[in-house]
Parts: structure tokens; sequence; C-alpha cells
């Protein structure tokens, strides 16, 4: 949506887009939190209008870079979705 009349039909170039947009927003070491979101519209005869959000990971321990509170600060990011009375929260669990 910060490219208004843009549009890809490229999944790469879309991916790169988001990269690019990821480190202008939460910094190029992919270590910082932001609330501000990314926000992207894809069109198709075949799919429902939909919301998804996809939510950082709660992390225990700060990586270098990261501050001190970082799970606090995911934690607080999280719940701001998820207490929304019409969000439906789908969990992802690594299974390796």
């Amino acid at each position: 949506m910060h490219k208004k009349g843009v549009k890809f039909s490229d999944f790469n170039k879309l991916r790169e887009e988001i990269d690019l947009e990821t480190d202008k927003i939460a910094g190029s070491n992919g270590k910082c939190i932001s609330y501000k979101p990314i926000s992207l519209t894809i069109y198709s005869p075949h799919v429902v209008d939909l919301t998804m959000v996809d939510l950082p990971g709660i992390t225990k321990v700060p990586v270098h870079g990261q501050p001190t509170d970082v799970e606090e600060q995911v934690r607080k990011l999280i719940l701001s979705y998820i207490r929304q009375p019409n969000a439906l929260i789908l969990a992802i669990s690594a299974a390796n």
C-alpha cells in the first residue's frame, strides 16, 4: 500500500518489496520491533475478503542488537491484535 497503483504479479518481486519495507520499518538487522504494519492487498475472484496479520513469535532471550525487553515488546504487539473480539488466532509451532 506504500506504492499506490503498483501491482505485483511476480511473487519473487513481491517478496523483495516486503523485505525492503521491513528493513525500512524495523531496521536491516531484522532484530527491531515495530508496531507499523506492512499492508498489501491481494486481488482474486476466488477468495473472500480477509485480513491476515503475520505476527512475530515470542522470544525469551534477546539476541545481539535487540532491546533487553524484547519479550515484553513482542507480547504487547501480539496482544494488541489477538485481544480484538473478532480475531481468529492460528498459532503455528515448529515441528522439527
